[in-house]
């Protein structure tokens, strides 16, 4: 009888039945042709079992010491834990512990991301909403692009999952597996869009405008009565696209030009309501981590995420302009949130 190094998963699983069976040693080995001392080796191993782990005594945290731990919370935003309890001298605590601690006290939370404003820009915001502050906001066109991944933000693919269970494995690509670029409006209770920006296009000027062309112009804005036109005040950010000499003319041979094209002042994209639409549309197309294959598959997305947004919705936004104004000429400028 050959005698072999190791043992099969075949034959592991054909020893444990066998036992369950009532076989001996030396029956097993001889129905697996295997030597006897390779069997009883496995044996004695299976039923020896893993150690029991010793439980070490864990350090009690005092009453001061957690009063210290808040106080360390407070003063260092976004610390790790073991930060926080080196800065108060408590050591031989456990990560677990640490958490468990801070997290009857505080919250996990990524810093916000924001434009930096100078004191140029916060003048200028303030004469933005100086100047706008009596107008009627259900006639102004809220427009902005945005690009959509075929993967979305890392951070949105966290969640809770059972005991036992495994996270689903989730597709590492470079530049988020590419994008889509798509451009929308909003006005009063109506959606405007969305376009998709044809891929490779990086749009300029000329190609920003003939964007506009053949989908804003002929798609919507040639349907709406003079009326309408007349009193339409069409907004966009400051993008070079938007703001060079060549696109301001072009949409000035169009009609809108002057008061019915708003100013904007820089670095404020917390002024726009469709930002908000934004997040409302990304919260759809990448819930519970959701990734996709192809671009058409993503746009898809959009498109169904933007028609399940109610015109009660879009009338929520574009009716928090007033207060978003009065926001910025309390707060001298300064950025106001979203």
């Amino acid at each position: 009888m050959g005698q072999k190094k190791d043992l099969t998963g075949s034959e592991k699983s054909k020893i444990v039945r066998y036992l369950a069976e009532g076989c001996s040693s030396l029956k097993i080995a001889k129905l697996l042709k295997r030597d006897h001392r390779t069997i009883k080796r496995f044996i004695q191993n299976s039923q020896q079992g893993r150690k029991k782990r010793v439980e070490k005594p864990r350090r009690k945290i005092t009453a001061h010491e957690l009063r210290k731990v808040k106080r360390a919370a407070a003063k260092m935003p976004l610390a790790t834990s073991l930060a926080i309890f080196q800065s108060c001298n408590i050591t031989g605590v456990p990560k677990s512990t640490r958490c468990a601690i801070l997290r009857d006290m505080a919250k996990v939370r990524k810093a916000e991301r924001r434009p930096p404003l100078n004191k140029t820009h916060k003048l200028k915001r303030q004469d933005w909403a100086k100047k706008y502050l009596k107008t009627d906001f259900s006639k102004v066109l809220w427009t902005d692009e945005m690009r959509v991944s075929l993967d979305g933000p890392d951070g949105w693919a966290r969640g809770w999952t059972g005991k036992g269970q495994r996270a689903p494995v989730r597709l590492r690509r470079q530049q988020g597996g590419g994008g889509v670029l798509v451009w929308a409006g909003i006005i009063k209770d109506e959606l405007v869009g969305p376009f998709r920006v044809e891929d490779g296009v990086k749009l300029n000027s000329q190609s920003y405008c003939q964007f506009l062309e053949d989908t804003f112009f002929k798609q919507w804005y040639r349907k709406k009565s003079a009326s309408f036109k007349k009193n339409m005040i069409f907004m966009q950010d400051n993008a070079p696209s938007h703001a060079s000499k060549y696109s301001t003319a072009w949409l000035a041979r169009k009609g809108i030009k002057e008061e019915k094209l708003m100013t904007w002042p820089p670095c404020s994209p917390d002024l726009n309501p469709i930002e908000n639409l934004w997040s409302i549309i990304k919260c759809e197309i990448y819930k519970e981590g959701k990734q996709y294959t192809s671009l058409n598959s993503v746009w898809e997305a959009v498109v169904a995420a933007a028609r399940n947004v109610d015109g009660e919705q879009i009338k929520t936004l574009t009716e928090s302009m007033d207060g978003r104004l009065l926001s910025v000429l309390a707060k001298k400028g300064g950025y106001i949130g979203r």
